[in-house]
């Protein structure tokens, strides 16, 4: 810290005299502690009032500190009382190596929020006592390791990536230890230990040798089997309950890990303790101001958690004192310790230490005004001491110095605050993110980006987003208002007016009321939603009603069905040619393939994997590809290309790379000239950015097969651009080519492979893929640590944007506003240059000349300016990881596949990214545009594309799906109806059968067992919940679906009433039935009826048998029918009876 200089001299504590701090200020309460840290003999143990503050003095003291004195902090578990889940690994790791630290710490800072110190630990001998040690040379037999791991509380995965894990191959066992920072590899020679070597999990690469360490175990728990027992006994011995109803328990028994174990942590020992007993000897305690009241608010929440668990029979929880200290109990533990309290309001304390320090002043720069930095220039004229400018990153530095260049105001660089403070320097500059500044005396100003450019905001939510899963958005029914069209199978389109209650046979039914054209009315049994699904062909308004009873429905119906015919016999067609045609087998070099994938630098999530090894297979085989990769922006899709390339190549077969802009190409010619920069391998680019000759020359070389792989815009589909051997054909964002490409594409597909990669695939490909007349793999995983882009749709607000914008520039970040009219783009600039006037703003749009967009977006890369003002240019732009906010003005302008694209523009790093969807006054948009921006905005989660493309289907009305052609027929019966038609079109005349597609689709079997059969309003009364449950009822396959659902519903409402579960009963037999062609089963208390399909698969000889066995019970009426004869009043009874009868006739 530079000891000895007057500044910090004002900082220097003796410890002995003082019970209390005033008078300190902003991040000076940092530069305070590690001054009581040098001066007193033994440990300073600060504690905090929360986890927030404890993580912020950590920064500040590490930023302030020399590095030399030991420095920790015991994080918090970051889980509530009694949450049914554990803390992250690393959270675990972080807290015993600590803990492993404190026995033979003589000096340094600990650092606790209070309501981790109120938490009950694992004696000293658990944390201390169960390290293990390993060195080279040492003897070590697999098998009695990999129980002593996971004895220690270390699971099994591979490959290892967070701390706890362990993976063994052969004769290398990966191992991830608690408290290091990077996992082992350890290597083996017979049972001999060979060598120790640091790794890094991202590219599996070692990095540094070590001769021997000490590992940790891996919980706060002890893991072997003894413990298990003990935990056991105890459990029972301390809970009255059943515990075969505990799953925690049962988990246990199996060896299992089960979440939340920590919360049971007393059971495990004799007795637990403090951390205070971990501490060596005379430790000083610094209590920051609010340490009681924080620890007596954390108290009472844990109390009330408990009041809402303690009667839990399934997850039986422990008193609060058996797993907390009480707030009196922590303040008495802390009495018997010479303690100093840090008093941050102006309170006179007798016999305190005051620091002379203030809050650093406002200086801010102004945005309006003739001297924007008047205060700043003035401080720095009349201050006599020394002031230090603190950065918030690297990029920032740059920005506050150009800012303060402006005003004439030089700091000198350093590197840390040691150097600016043994320096003699007057003015300082550092990237230093401390929290807040501070005036120290008249020696020392520390002055922050937020004194200078206002502090650091917090978004404001402009509206509350649906959370809800994104499959419920595309579900049929989830949304369903009343007067939506829906199209039933055998009356045709009608709209739904809601569900009704009646009362029939003296019990009540839900039904779906549905109002056909004529105002006629259709009641239609909850049982009987397989065969309702909405209608999405067109505007709601202009839904085409049916009349019932009349042959409209049929007519339109059969005209579909024609249609679909057709349709199906050209998709088959393309098949076909495609099938019969041989395309090229590449041949896959796995040595070489395996030494160019290890140029990854990430580890692939496993759909990435999925997706690679599929391309791969479709590759070696003798058909050509024709492979949809729908994965979100990020989520790693070049790289599949990058794999497909190289086999490509391998296989002396040229590569082309079809994008479709510019600035696209220019990004991938980058990314692949990198990753193949080792390889013998010629790229060459094909854009508007490059001159007529250097055109000329690739053209010709790429006749003559000396350029590999080509990468350009639709300029590549041209007739005029000859290969001399194409053999794979890459098409990223296949959304954004128009008819003429596409019609091109076609021709190719027939013939090379072809690897379409897109984040919303367009309706056509969406339907092709799941026709499954292309393949389609789904990269849905995000890479490890990154977060869902928190989206936001405002209309105009000033202060919104400018919190916005000040927010990303603050973090050093960058951000994208998109205006998309090039005439008033300057305009806008402008406009955003007065809103924040020390953002750095360009502007960038498609009609600047070549080189000057180049230019732009590259210095956008680079960071030399934070906002670009720009058009839509960016939507297949380059990735820029530092820009984490975008601002979308008339966002109801755009449509969802592109709202989507924009959106993945940001939130390509790990930090939290936003999107900002500027929109007009609602009454000026179209009800389209509302529905598209509610849609994104209810689709924060990563990987939504495919969703969203799926729901703007929806949106647009499914028409354009398969051309103008189909549109009519879409319109006519909606496209769910068109959709399933068509698949079994295609289904069976792939199977060379004939195609029936004016029956029902699906044969329906009535059950009447005459009872009350429904969810009822009082136990859910959500109307949209209970039609999507009716509706997944109605339509699961087979018992185990409705067992699954049956789950599910009671996890999520609690136990099913007695009606609901009748539903669920009936749903099965009408599933037996429908299996062996039952149309109907009729069985009330004065007996019933069952009717034969046509085709029945019903097994006569097990009929027979039982009318011989029971001849006055049952008796055959025509050859479809089997009378009941006898009584039952009981519904349970004649539930049980169907399902038997069902059962011998399946036999």
């Amino acid at each position: 810290m530079g000891s000895g200089s007057p500044q910090t001299a004002r900082f220097d504590t003796d410890s002995s005299g003082h019970k209390a701090w005033t008078g300190l200020h902003g991040s000076s309460t940092a530069l305070a502690l590690l001054s009581a840290a040098k001066s007193h003999d033994g440990l300073v143990l600060v504690v905090t009032r929360s986890s927030h503050q404890a993580q912020v003095l950590e920064q500040d003291i590490h930023l302030f500190g020399d590095g030399k004195l030991p420095v920790y902090h015991f994080p918090d578990h970051e889980t509530l009382p009694y949450d049914p889940f554990s803390p992250h690994p690393d959270i675990v790791a972080e807290r015993l190596s600590t803990l492993s630290s404190l026995a033979g710490l003589k000096s340094g800072l600990l650092i606790v929020p209070v309501a981790t110190l109120m938490q009950r630990l694992p004696p000293r001998s658990h944390a201390l006592g169960r390290n293990i040690q390993l060195e080279t040379g040492q003897t070590l037999v697999i098998d009695q390791f990999r129980q002593q791991l996971q004895q220690a509380g270390y699971s099994y995965a591979d490959p290892v990536y967070q701390s706890g894990q362990f993976a063994v191959r052969g004769s290398v066992v990966d191992l991830f230890p608690t408290g290091r920072k990077m996992p082992l590899r350890i290597d083996l020679f017979d049972e001999e230990v060979e060598s120790l070597r640091e790794f890094n999990p991202e590219t599996q690469r070692s990095t540094a040798d070590l001769q021997r360490f000490d590992m940790l175990p891996a919980r706060e728990y002890p893991c072997d089997e003894d413990a298990f027992n003990q935990f056991r006994k105890a459990f029972r011995y301390r809970f009255v309950v059943d515990t075969r109803r505990v799953s925690l328990y049962q988990d246990l028994r199996q060896g299992m890990h089960p979440q939340g174990l920590e919360q049971y942590l007393p059971l495990f020992f004799e007795n637990t303790e403090s951390l205070l007993d971990y501490l060596p000897s005379n430790p000083l305690v610094v209590a920051q101001q609010g340490i009681d009241k924080a620890a007596v608010n954390f108290w009472s929440s844990t109390q009330e958690r408990w009041e809402q668990r303690r009667h839990d029979v399934e997850r039986p929880v422990l008193d609060p004192p058996e797993l907390y200290f009480s707030a009196l109990e922590v303040r008495d533990q802390l009495a018997g310790f010479t303690t100093i309290a840090i008093i941050e309001e102006g309170v006179e304390v007798p016999g305190a230490r005051h620091f002379d320090t203030n809050p650093a002043p406002d200086l801010h720069i102004h945005e309006r005004g003739n001297e924007p930095a008047a205060t700043l220039l003035l401080f720095n004229e009349t201050f006599e001491g020394r002031i230090m400018f603190a950065a918030d990153t690297t990029g920032r530095r740059e920005v506050l110095a150009e800012t303060l260049q402006a005003f004439g105001i030089r700091p000198q660089r350093f590197e840390t605050w040691a150097g600016f403070i043994g320096s003699g320097a007057r003015l300082g500059l550092v990237v230093m993110p401390v929290e807040q500044g501070f005036v120290s005396g008249t020696d020392l100003a520390v002055l922050t980006e937020s004194q200078l450019f206002g502090g650091r905001v917090r978004p404001r939510t402009t509206r509350k987003l649906s959370e809800r899963d994104p499959e419920s958005i595309i579900r049929s029914l989830s949304d369903l208002e009343p007067g939506d069209p829906v199209v039933h199978e055998d009356h045709g389109i009608g709209r739904y007016r809601g569900l009704q209650t009646l009362s029939i046979d003296e019990r009540d039914a839900e039904f779906l009321m549905l109002e056909y054209a004529g105002e006629d009315k259709l009641y239609v049994p909850v049982s009987s939603m397989q065969l309702i699904s909405r209608y999405t062909g067109g505007a709601t308004e202009t839904a085409p009603l049916h009349r019932l009873g009349s042959e409209q429905w049929a007519k339109a119906r059969k005209r579909a069905a024609k249609r679909v015919r057709d349709v199906a016999a050209e998709l088959l067609d393309l098949y076909a040619r495609r099938q019969a045609r041989q395309g090229f087998e590449f041949e896959l070099d796995k040595p070489m393939y395996a030494e160019f994938s290890s140029g990854f630098p990430y580890e692939e999530t496993t759909d990435q994997q999925r997706a690679i090894e599929a391309v791969l297979e479709d590759m070696v085989s003798i058909q050509p590809m024709d492979r949809v990769v729908c994965g979100d922006v990020g989520f790693g899709k070049t790289e599949v290309a990058l794999r497909a390339a190289f086999v490509a190549v391998q296989g002396q077969k040229q590569v082309a790379l079809l994008v479709p802009t510019t600035l696209l190409a220019q990004q991938h010619f980058s990314t692949f000239s990198d990753r193949f920069a080792d390889w013998p391998i010629r790229i060459e680019l094909l854009t508007r950015f490059r001159t007529g000759s250097q055109q000329d020359n690739t053209l010709r070389d790429l006749a003559e097969g000396k350029v590999d792989i080509v990468i350009g815009t639709h300029k590549l589909l041209q007739r005029n651009i000859r290969f001399k051997q194409l053999g794979l054909v890459i098409v990223d964002e296949e959304q954004r080519f128009g008819v003429r490409q596409k019609e091109r594409l076609k021709q190719l597909r027939a013939e090379v492979d072809l690897l379409t990669l897109t984040a919303t695939p367009i309706p056509r490909t969406l339907n092709m893929a799941m026709s499954g007349i292309r393949d389609l793999s789904i990269i849905a995983t995000p890479p490890a640590r990154r977060m869902a882009v928190k989206t936001l749709v405002s209309q105009w607000d000033n202060a919104l944007l400018r919190e916005a914008l000040q927010r990303e520039i603050q973090r050093g970040g960058q951000a994208f506003f998109l205006h998309n009219e090039v005439r008033s783009i300057d305009r806008m600039a402008r406009k955003i240059e007065e809103l924040i006037p020390q953002a750095r703003i360009r502007v960038a749009h498609g009609q600047m000349p070549k080189g000057e967009l180049e230019k732009v977006m590259l210095d956008f890369y680079r960071q030399r300016f934070n906002v670009l003002v720009c058009t839509t240019i960016i939507e297949n732009g380059i990735d820029v990881p530092t820009a984490n906010t975008i601002i979308v003005n008339r966002a109801d302008k755009f449509g969802l596949a592109q709202l989507h694209q924009l959106r993945g523009r940001v939130g390509r790093s790990h930090h939290r990214a936003y999107a900002y969807l500027v929109i007009p006054d609602e009454r000026s948009m179209t009800r389209d545009a509302g529905k598209r921006l509610e849609a994104i905005a209810s689709l924060e989660e990563l990987g939504a594309g495919f969703t969203l493309a799926t729901h703007d289907l929806e949106i647009r009305g499914a028409g354009e799906l398969l051309g103008d052609e189909q549109s009519g027929e879409i319109h006519s019966v909606g496209f769910s109806l068109y959709s399933e038609l068509l698949a079994r079109a295609v289904a069976a005349m792939r199977d060379g059968k004939d195609v029936d597609l004016e029956g029902s689709l699906q044969e329906d079997t009535e059950v009447e067992i005459h009872v009350s059969a429904l969810i009822p309003e009082d136990w859910l009364g959500d109307i949209h919940t209970r039609l999507t449950l009716y509706k997944r009822i109605a339509s699961a396959r087979d018992e185990a679906g409705l067992r699954e659902l049956q789950v599910e519903m009671i996890d999520r409402f609690g136990l099913l009433p007695l009606q609901t579960k009748y539903l669920f009963q009936i749903a099965e037999l009408r599933q037996k039935a429908r299996a062996i062609g039952i149309t109907r089963i009729d069985f009330g208390e004065t007996g019933g009826r069952i009717e034969f399909a046509e085709d029945t698969k019903a097994n006569p000889t097990a009929l027979l048998e039982l009318i011989q066995k029971h001849p006055f019970d049952y008796k055959l009426q025509g050859p479809h029918r089997l009378s009941i004869l006898f009584d039952e009043e009981s519904a349970d009874e004649r539930i049980r009876l169907s399902g038997e009868i069902l059962d011998k006739l399946t036999g």
